[in-house]
């Protein structure tokens, strides 16, 4: 039923009435409704099965940190591994160009006495030549200086020898045996 009410001035107000069912205003339905929707999620344990499901998120979250914490500390393992094959594979190429440099001082050094050596050996053989072609030299001018004594030798005996002469030092010579 609606009211009327009249006011000061004249005008009238209209009073429209409340609906009610079995006399509950509605807000009280509405507050029965949600007590028996959580009446009913109580009793099929939703709060049990959303605790559960918010345990289990978080049990996934844990176990995916703890996973990440695992690779983490993997990675950093494997970057340790790492610097320290950087490292010694940078010690291994040192102690490689040290060796090489001694390697090659040595063959330096090698090769320095060889040179000297060699240059010792041609100094010997080119000395040797020398006293060789001076000793065939001097040999070669004895004979020829022989060749000549005895040319001339023969021409003077030729010369100033005749038959006689040889008789006589021939004699000598048998007597003097």
């Amino acid at each position: 039923m609606i009211h009327a009410e009249t006011l000061a001035d004249g005008e009238a107000v209209l009073h429209h009435p409340e609906p009610n069912a079995l006399g509950i205003a509605p807000a009280g339905w509405v507050a029965l409704a949600i007590l028996v929707l959580l009446g009913i999620g109580i009793w099929k344990k939703v709060p049990g099965l959303l605790a559960g499901g918010l345990d289990k998120s978080i049990a996934e979250i844990r176990a995916q940190l703890e996973e990440a914490r695992a690779l983490r500390a993997e990675a950093e393992a494997l970057r340790k591994e790492y610097a320290d094959k950087i490292a010694n594979a940078e010690k291994d190429a040192a102690a490689m160009i040290e060796h090489a440099r001694h390697e090659a001082e040595a063959i330096v050094a090698k090769a320095e006495a060889d040179t000297t050596e060699v240059i010792a050996r041609r100094e010997k053989m080119a000395e040797d030549k020398i006293a060789a072609t001076e000793r065939a030299a001097v040999a070669d001018l004895r004979a020829k200086a022989a060749s000549a004594a005895a040319t001339a030798a023969q021409g003077l005996i030729r010369a100033n020898h005749s038959a006689e002469a040889d008789k006589a030092l021939v004699d000598q010579a048998i007597a003097g045996i």
